[in-house]
Formats: C-alpha cells, structure tokens, sequence
C-alpha cells in the first residue's frame, strides 16, 4: 500500500496542534485569574486569595512549560512538511509569528519568571505587575496567532504573483473577516475553560473539606463567571456563524448537515451524511430552525454542500458531529451555570454532593468542547489552506515521502505520549497535594508559608510532595 504523504501530513499537523492547543486555551484564563487573586490578596490582605494564587501559579508553571514545548514543533513543520505553503505566505506569516514572539513571549516569560521566583524578592505591588503582565502577554499571543489562523480562512489585504503573497494591506490583512469573532470566541473559551477548571478543583477540595473558607471564595467566583460567560459564548458563537455563512458557505453547509441549498431549512439534530451519495442517509430536525438562526427568517436560504464541486467539499460527516459535540457541551456548560445559581440560596453550592461531583466531571467537557470546535473550522477549510486560494496539496512538500511523514508522525505521537503523562502526573499531585491543611504543611517544605521568608534557594516547586516523601 503506498503511503500518502499529503494525509499523513495533515493527520501529524492535527495531532500536533490538537495536543498544543489544549494548554493555551487553559493557561489564557488561568493567567487572568491569578492576577485577579493577586489583586484581591494586595486589596484585601486575605490570606485566602494569596493561598489560592500560589496554587493556580504552580498549575500555570506546568501547563505553560508544557504548551511552550508541543508548540515549538509546529513551527518545524511548516519548514519539514508544507515548504509551498510557507514559502508562499512568507510574506504575510512570517512577520506575524515574528510579532507572537516579540512582543508576547518575551513579555510572557520574562514576567513568570518574576512571578514564580519573585515572592518575597520583589515588593507585592511589583509581584501583582508582573502577574498582570503574564496575563497580558497571553492575550498579545493570542491575538497574532488567530489573525494568521483567521487569516487562512478568509484571506484579505494580499495578492498572489508569481505563486507568492504579497501584502496590499497590512490592516486588511490582520483584521481580516473573520478575526474579530474567531479571537472573541476563543477569549471566552479560555475563560470558560480555567472557569470550569478551578471550579472542579475547588469542588473536589471541598468535597474532602480542605481549606473551606479559601475554596469557597474560588467556587463563587467562578460560577458567577460562568453564569455571565457560557450563554455569552453561545451569542458570540452565533455571529461567528453569520460570518462563516457569509464568506465560507461550503464549511456552514457541512455543519448544518444541508446538501442542497434550500428555503426554511431544518436544523438537524442528528443524521448520517454520506458524501460518496451526496445526502444524508438518516436525518432528525427541527423544522426551519436552520434558516431561523442563521438568516432571522424561517424561509431564509441556507447554502447546500452541492454548491461545490466534490473535490472542494469538506469530509461532511467529520464537521457535522464534531460541530454538534461542540454545541451540546456548551449547552450543558449553560446548564450546569444556571443550576449553580438556582443553589446558591442557602449555600448549597457548596454542601450539594452531587452538584460538586458534577462540577469535577465537567473540569474536562471545555478541553472536549474546544477540540470539536478546532475539528470543526479546521476540517471546514478542506481542501484549501488558504480558503479559495491555496489547496492542501499546493502547499504540501514535494520532496515529502509517505515513509518520511509517517516515521516523523508516529515519532511524534510517542514524544507526546510521554510528554502529556509526565505533566499530567505532575499537575495532579501539585493538585492533590495543594491547599494542605496546617497540620500537613509541617511536613511539607513550604516556600509559601507567610510567616517564613524565602531561602536564597527555594523555589516555587520546593513543597512539591516528591521531595517530602523521602
């Protein structure tokens, strides 16, 4: 069986940005959260906002070290496996990744470093800076990384000569159609995502009754945060829609699971669409719901998949459940939100076994929710890379054997086996064993205590469980 090096790039792509993506996504609104609780613990002095920043800091430290190094690779595969692409873009991306590195991870590693080594070193005032420029810095990187991304997808400001991009517009180009909803829509996932987090850890922290009172304060504050963001989300998600109708209609078509352009189209809950027959086999849904939400009109025109040829249609199975995964967990996000206010009468919130078991499990739905939705916009875009302008395979390496990409994908899938475990082992006990209660910090080597000051060699890891257990 011959290999084909254009599939086996694209799986090692996906594979790669699918694992990187799962810590960005958390490390941007757990950064906004630390420097919430710094400002809470300068304000107030409460002891509690400053034992519950320590914690989320470690947390951060890791799952930050951890989104560094899987992202590094992706920047090699542009070069190892899409040389087209990048030397076609260059023009455009390669100062855009350029900005991501100046002017966000610079400031984002300079500023942890103060962050994690600074307590007791450097003022409060100055410790709460440069948590603040932490949780700045996540969000410059964002922004230059989703307007390449976005840019991919609705490319503007640029003309192709001679096979290469060339930027006409650099303000077209950044903000280009759809950045302005792809980069609020992902903000808000962050959040949602270091929300639901928090809260599920705070949970389980409470379930076996340590720290309370500092808990507590972590649970309220992240539910009322929920409750503002999850329905927030699923508004912005809609206009994210509208543009997707409007300059990627194929993509729409194949989420909606719509083959034929059609008045007052039905929302489809479920089907089984079959892209070799060109329809769905099996199909449920609501009538006109389709046409409703994305025109305001219940005979509104909804595009059909048939509107593009067969080679430019995306694999519609694979965006139509991915999409639909994506959706029924931020209904269920919604849910959860609006169960925590109806008990928040009384306190039930947090003696409420079964809502506090719940709040853990849902800890992972966000991680779940965001790769469907990467599935989604990324498997939308097939076949182009630069959508109506450059397909996957114009871009892909010609020199690139079968035998090279699968070697490099498999050897990938290892690295990142071992990697994802470590780090998760890691964070689980920083969890496990974070929040100890007085009578276990003794036996713990805890830079943290307040009464004690900082040796000239401890380090925010000194009361890492590993090192007390011997």
């Amino acid at each position: 069986m011959e290999l084909d090096p254009l599939l086996l790039s694209r799986l090692q792509f996906a594979f790669v940005v699918s694992f990187h993506a799962i810590f960005p996504v958390f490390t941007i609104g757990l950064a906004s959260y630390i420097a919430v609780l710094h400002a809470l613990f300068y304000k107030t002095g409460n002891l509690a906002w400053d034992r519950l920043a320590q914690l989320w800091t470690r947390v951060f430290a890791v799952a930050f070290g951890m989104g560094v190094v899987s992202g590094i690779v992706m920047s090699f595969q542009f070069g190892t496996n899409w040389s087209n692409f990048s030397q076609s873009t260059a023009n455009f991306m390669g100062p855009l990744l350029s900005y991501e590195v100046v002017t966000a991870f610079f400031l984002e590693a300079a500023f942890l470093g103060v962050l994690l080594f600074g307590r007791g070193r450097v003022p409060q005032g100055v410790h709460l800076f440069a948590a603040i420029m932490v949780a700045v810095g996540t969000f410059i990187s964002t922004f230059w990384i989703l307007s390449a991304n976005s840019w991919m997808h609705t490319p503007a400001g640029v003309e192709v000569i001679n096979g290469v991009f060339r930027v006409t517009s650099w303000t077209e180009a950044i903000f280009n159609p759809s950045f302005p909803y792809r980069l609020a829509h992902m903000a808000m996932a962050s959040f949602i995502t270091g929300g639901f987090v928090v809260a599920g850890v705070s949970a389980w922290y409470l379930l076996i009754g340590r720290d309370v009172d500092a808990n507590r304060k972590a649970l309220s504050m992240c539910l009322w945060m929920l409750l503002v963001l999850t329905p927030s989300q699923a508004l912005v998600g809609d206009f994210h829609g509208l543009n997707t109708l409007e300059y990627q209609p194929t993509k729409l078509a194949a989420m909606e699971g719509n083959w034929e352009t059609k008045q007052g189209a039905p929302f489809l809950l479920f089907a089984w669409p079959d892209q070799a027959a060109q329809q769905n086999r099996f199909e449920i849904g609501i009538p006109y719901a389709a046409s409703l939400i994305l025109t305001h009109e219940l005979q509104g025109e909804v595009p059909g998949i048939l509107e593009a040829p067969p080679e430019e249609q995306p694999p519609v199975a694979l965006v139509f459940w991915s999409f639909r995964i994506m959706v029924g967990l931020g209904f269920l996000m919604i849910a959860v939100s609006l169960v925590g206010l109806y008990l928040r009468r009384g306190g039930r919130i947090y003696r409420s076994r079964r809502f506090l078991q719940t709040l853990r499990l849902m800890s992972v739905t966000p991680f779940i929710a965001v790769l469907a939705g990467w599935v989604t916009t990324e498997s939308g875009r097939a076949p182009w890379l630069v959508y109506g302008m450059m397909t996957h395979a114009e871009g892909v390496t010609p020199s690139l054997t079968g035998g090279m990409a699968l070697f490099t994908l498999v050897g990938y899938v290892l690295v990142y086996g071992v990697i994802f475990y470590a780090g998760t082992y890691y964070l689980t006990r920083v969890i496990r064993y974070g929040m100890q209660p007085k009578e276990e910090e003794k036996l713990i080597d805890d830079f943290e205590t307040p009464k004690r000051p900082w040796s000239a060699t401890s380090t925010p890891f000194d009361d890492d469980p590993t090192k007390a257990e011997g």
